[in-house]
């Protein structure tokens, strides 16, 4: 009689490897390597400006506040814009620019993104125009957007809309192309109609890939909106910079780049969570 082979113990398996490829590390490892980089830079920054040296007799930073201001400067420099220069109202004034010029792309992006990655003959119609402005350098347009639109609010939005467009555009024509097109024929077998496939398969299938492209189009948005803001800009982000630069502190241009930075980082986690959210049934890798 064949004897009955005892089952073997259920073990915990291997421990993730720190430099295993393409592998997961534990949450502990993971949450110090990421707090490397910032420690590091942060410290460097600090012996740059508090470091004395002597120079022809005198006690001197590392590296001269005039060139690099120390953090303590750029804390103060943080505060007073926010209390002193309205910074916060700054900020809105530019988000609200961003919104704008963010939602006018996405009216015309998503729906010619669609057609063109559903029908071929409209993405040999529209792929001529389309295709070189991606390599066209955005700041180039800066004369010709204050010729066309003045140096008003209008020259501002048309400039975060161009700088906007020609990247989502491509990114909503390869997440329609990149939906398995065993899915479409299995939606044509079914019955569906060519308005159903799109509507139903191509679109919804697309359509989280197409909502992370916002998190790229945010980043060049709160890029751009300094070149935007830097012509005849009496408000908004773009304008501390122009003072800055005016008044030579560069601590005020260190204090901008970090809200900037904030913020950008934050409208990204937002964005992420709202895709977490909306596209929960999407199928994730690890």
């Amino acid at each position: 009689m064949p004897t009955e082979s005892k089952p073997k113990p259920r073990g915990k398996g291997p421990r993730p490897s720190l430099w295993g490829l393409r592998s997961t590390i534990p949450a502990g490892p993971a949450r110090i390597a990421s707090s490397v980089s910032v420690v590091v830079l942060l410290a460097a920054w600090c012996v740059a400006s508090y470091v004395q040296v002597d120079r022809l007799g005198e006690l001197e930073p590392l590296v001269k506040h005039s060139f690099l201001p120390a953090p303590d400067e750029v804390v103060k420099s943080l505060l007073y814009l926010f209390f002193e220069m309205d910074l916060a109202r700054a900020i809105a004034i530019s988000a609200l620019r961003i919104v704008i010029a963010v939602g006018l792309s996405v009216v015309v992006a998503v729906p010619l993104g669609i057609a063109m990655g559903s029908f071929e003959i409209v993405n040999r119609i529209f792929e001529p125009v389309v295709a070189p402005m991606r390599y066209l350098p955005i700041t180039a347009f800066i004369p010709l957007m204050i010729l066309w639109f003045g140096i008003g609010e209008m020259q501002k939005i048309a400039f975060l809309f161009l700088g906007t467009v020609v990247y989502l555009l491509p990114a909503v024509v390869d997440a329609v192309r990149l939906v398995p097109e065993e899915l479409v024929q299995t939606a044509f077998t079914l019955g569906a109609t060519r308005r159903q496939v799109i509507t139903s398969v191509l679109i919804k299938a697309a359509m989280p890939q197409i909502f992370d492209s916002f998190r790229v189009m945010n980043a060049i948005a709160w890029t751009y909106i300094i070149l935007a803001e830097y012509v005849n800009a009496p408000d908004g982000i773009g304008s501390v910079f122009k003072v800055a630069e005016r008044l030579a502190r560069p601590d005020w241009t260190f204090a901008a780049i970090a809200v900037v930075g904030v913020i950008g980082l934050l409208t990204d986690l937002l964005i992420s969570a709202l895709n977490g959210l909306l596209f929960s049934w999407r199928e994730t890798n690890g």
